[in-house]
């Protein structure tokens, strides 16, 4: 039994020294909230009326996104109808704001002609009214980029389109809230800028939809990166259609009513074949906007348009500040609270101090774990559910203590006493943590923002109460009562701490 006792004790130490050390030398910490750490907070807003499933849904997107970008512990809620998004530690905030928040719908269009940079009609001319007009849905003959007219060179793969239509030159270019899949829009061509020639672009024919996966890659002949993209079973056909449709004529890539790219289908071939449900995206790309497109293309499209509302850059000079005056006068009551405990139960004071000490290992290390895993981030509301599990602990060394103390003044030893006095207070403390545990989950699942952070460190410290008061304290505490020369030691004894004589603590 003793034995049992003793291994109880030894592995638990053993478990929380190993698991404290391993995470400092791995390098792993509490990762910092945006309170803490610094960061940015942006908040968005719909620009139409939409549903709240829809919402949920931009939500869950935005948040896979932020993750994918390496931003841990990214926070995106919902306040009414806007998405609050709250990013820690964020070292390039404009990509970041850029990729998370992008519509993301791509459109594959094809191109009926070019048309040149955009002139402004003079005011009373018959043009002036051709901002208000629909775009025509087709081009002349003699501009139109058909097969015929793009006199595609199979050896080469390169083509001589036919001029714009100046007749264009009085449309402006679509606005990205004008992107309509249905209609007709007017984009610049890729790399010439917003002041450049532009493409007149009939209705899409495929939406992004239709791609199952994407990732960036670089020709390793050119250098020049591109995004590879495998197709969903049913947009896989759905592509051969279009692209058979479109043989040897340019099909743009419209993303947000910008074009990523516009290239001829399959320029090199004299006749069509099945792209075998895989595909490029090719065009004027870095590593970061081809890592970008194929970010967005893999987790989805936005089901509803968003509009920064605002950006704040979050200092964390003000957190740290509060989380340094928090940590000295939690450090301060701790440091009272337990020569309070040691001066009471004299040698069983101790014991709090030990248990802390391990149940304090343990939650650094899943902490830091969970951080690294998980993107878990330690902000001042988690810091504040850590202080006040703190008392939840020292209350059920006291709920154990107390009742050895009833015990042993009903005439019992405290030989005798700590095992069964153990019994009868483990009651107690289960049912006190469960109401402690009951609240946090209740937190956590109805609540949003920091309430969360403090909810679950709260539920996570309380069930280490739990384990610890069973593996470590009980044990602990029964080793030391069956010794005598604890029990009856003069100023440390457990029987001081009892209250009791000597003769009372065999």
């Amino acid at each position: 039994m003793r034995r049992s006792l003793s291994v109880s004790v030894i592995a638990t130490v053993i478990i929380s020294a190993a698991a404290l050390a391993a995470s400092l030398a791995a390098g792993w910490a509490p990762k910092l909230g945006l309170d803490l750490a610094g960061g940015i907070s942006i908040v968005y807003a719909p620009a139409h009326p939409t549903t709240t499933g829809k919402l949920h849904e931009a939500v869950d997107i935005i948040r896979n996104r932020a993750n994918a970008l390496g931003v841990s512990g990214a926070n995106v809620t919902t306040q009414g109808s806007d998405v609050v998004v709250q990013m820690p530690g964020v070292s390039n905030p404009e990509q970041v704001i850029h990729t998370i928040g992008e519509t993301a719908q791509l459109l594959f269009r094809p191109v009926l002609c070019a048309a040149p940079p955009y002139s402004p009609p003079a005011k009373g001319s018959a043009a002036a009214n051709t901002a208000n007009k629909p775009l025509p849905t087709s081009c002349p003959p003699a501009n139109a980029y058909t097969a015929t007219n793009l006199n595609v060179n199979t050896s080469t793969g390169d083509y001589s389109p036919p001029p714009p239509d100046q007749a264009l030159a009085s449309y402006p270019t679509t606005k990205p809230s004008q992107d309509v899949k249905n209609k007709p829009v007017l984009l610049p061509v890729p790399g010439s800028g917003t002041g450049g020639e532009r493409y007149l672009l009939g209705p899409a024919q495929l939406s992004g939809t239709a791609i199952a996966s994407a990732t960036p890659q670089i020709n390793p002949s050119t250098g020049t990166w591109f995004v590879a993209f495998t197709l969903t079973s049913k947009g896989a056909p759905e592509w051969d259609k279009m692209a058979k449709a479109n043989f040897h004529q340019l099909v743009a890539a419209d993303l947000d009513g910008r074009i990523t790219s516009a290239p001829i289908i399959q320029a090199t071939q004299t006749s069509f074949s099945s792209f075998g449900g895989r595909g490029e995206i090719t065009g004027n790309f870095t590593h970061a906007t081809a890592s970008n497109l194929a970010l967005v293309l893999n987790y989805g499209a936005l089901p509803v348009q968003l509009n920064r509302l605002s950006t704040e850059t979050v200092s964390p000079t003000l957190g740290k500040s509060s989380l340094k005056a928090g940590l000295v006068a939690g450090l301060v009551g701790l440091a009272l609270v337990m020569a309070y405990t040691i001066f009471y139960y004299r040698g069983l004071g101790v014991v709090v101090v030990l248990g802390l000490a391990t149940t304090a290992a343990l939650l650094w290390a899943i902490i830091s774990l969970l951080g690294r895993v998980e993107g878990l981030t330690l902000d001042l509301s988690g810091v504040t559910g850590l202080i006040v599990s703190i008392g939840i602990t020292v209350d059920s060394y006291v709920v154990y203590f107390e009742r050895l103390k009833d015990e042993v003044r009903a005439g019992r030893s405290v030989r005798s006493s700590v095992d069964k006095g153990f019994r009868r207070a483990y009651r107690t403390i289960i049912a006190a943590d469960a109401v402690s545990f009951l609240g946090a989950l209740i937190l956590w699942l109805l609540s949003i923002g920091a309430v969360r952070g403090f909810a679950f460190f709260l539920g996570l410290s309380t069930l280490l109460d739990v384990a610890t008061a069973y593996f470590f304290t009980r044990p602990l505490v029964v080793i030391l009562g069956r010794s005598e020369l604890f029990t009856k030691a003069r100023w440390i004894g457990v029987g001081k701490g009892l209250a009791v004589d000597a003769g009372g603590v065999a």
